[in-house]
């Protein structure tokens, strides 16, 4: 009888999958790909209609099984919350988040439980969650604390965020992401990039206009005297709250010609903004993952980013770091006013920050990340 391990999908049909449905789908194919002999993976998600089953099985090719549970997504989410026995029973379960059975068990019998932390926002920005959300993930975290057998979070940096609000010990594992599947530059790159709008030299920045995104930052540097006019592509909304994204940057001196907004890109669109760009610019005040850099070191793109510990961990000299620095924002807005200066003048170093990129991005796979998953089970 093979030995099986259940992952909870359930993110993939999330009425908004978002970054954490890619990393469920991108991490569970990598898991499939990678399982021993005698083993098996299936896939466990809430009580939906059969449409949903069936997109989750063309997304996952070679899950073994689907187990549905017998609430739909948000009575699941509130009873597995309470500690309910709602669950897919017993086993190896693997949660790609929070969103996981998690409750009393015997690792002895075989079962075991894993749940996954990807920010920890309901403590250091609360703002940015609902009050719902918030409460949700500090009541699932205080139940991963008491029964989750491990914690996986995607790096070192987050490890050490996270051991300052639970102490989970060694109970905590640094399993890293990758590039998302089809982020390459095929033979219609040029096509694309006409298609998109994009100029033939700009930054890029991702992100909202929330302050800790560091876009207004970015939006403040341009406006500084001797900065090169390059454009500046938005991967992003085009307001947050009540600020606009065409508003913020004239008051910053950008004008609004100078912007191009994209959002909802394929990959293969993504691959031709990421790969065409000066530089690309990560300005995060603080960051947990570190994606976003893995994908622009896939494509060879020089990257400018801030000294939040996840960046510093990801990119290990490969981009050119800029200090946040502490109280008021002008002293980082001048300091990357200054860095991408330096990029856009120096094509010498805009080419040696594109090769460091490009042999930094071999470090993460979703070959080896799904093969560290296995590895954990196997260790507990």
């Amino acid at each position: 009888m093979p030995v099986t391990l259940r992952v909870v999908v359930d993110q993939l049909i999330a009425p908004v999958p978002g970054a954490l449905g890619r990393y469920t789908e991108e991490l569970t194919r990598a898991v499939i790909r990678t399982t021993p002999p005698d083993c098996a993976v299936e896939g466990i998600v809430s009580s939906s209609p059969e449409a949903d089953y069936e997109r989750v099985r063309a997304a996952l090719p070679g899950l073994a099984d689907l187990y549905k549970t017998s609430l739909a997504r948000r009575e699941l989410a509130a009873a597995w919350q309470l500690g309910l026995t709602t669950s897919p029973g017993g086993g190896m379960i693997h949660g790609t988040g929070l969103f996981a059975p998690l409750r009393k068990h015997d690792r002895r019998a075989g079962d075991q439980t894993v749940v996954t932390v990807h920010d920890v926002l309901a403590w250091t920005n609360p703002e940015a969650m609902s009050s719902t959300a918030v409460a949700w993930q500090k009541g699932m975290l205080k139940r991963a604390r008491k029964h989750a057998d491990a914690v996986v979070v995607p790096t070192h940096a987050l490890a050490d965020q996270l051991s300052m609000i639970v102490d989970f010990g060694e109970r905590l594992r640094v399993i890293g992401t990758a590039p998302r599947t089809g982020l390459v530059l095929g033979p219609d790159a040029g096509a694309r990039a006409e298609r998109l709008g994009l100029p033939a030299e700009y930054l890029l920045v991702q992100g909202t206009l929330e302050p800790r995104k560091g876009l207004v930052d970015v939006l403040a540097a341009l406006g500084r005297t001797g900065v090169p006019e390059l454009p500046l592509v938005v991967l992003g909304p085009e307001s947050w709250g009540d600020q606009h994204l065409v508003t913020v940057a004239e008051e910053n001196g950008v004008r609004a010609d100078r912007l191009v907004r994209l959002d909802a890109l394929d990959p293969a669109d993504l691959a031709v903004v990421l790969g065409r760009a000066t530089a690309v610019v990560a300005p995060a005040h603080d960051e947990a993952s570190g994606t976003w850099l893995i994908e622009a070191f896939s494509l060879g793109a020089p990257v400018i980013h801030s000294d939040a510990p996840a960046h510093q961990e990801i990119a290990a000299g490969a981009g050119l770091s800029v200090a946040v620095g502490v109280g008021g924002s002008d002293g980082f807005a001048d300091r990357l006013a200054a860095a991408i200066t330096r990029v856009a003048e120096d094509r010498e170093l805009a080419a040696r920050l594109s090769l460091t990129a490009a042999d930094r991005a071999r470090a993460f796979s979703w070959q080896d990340a799904g093969e560290r998953v296995w590895q954990l089970h196997a260790d507990l």
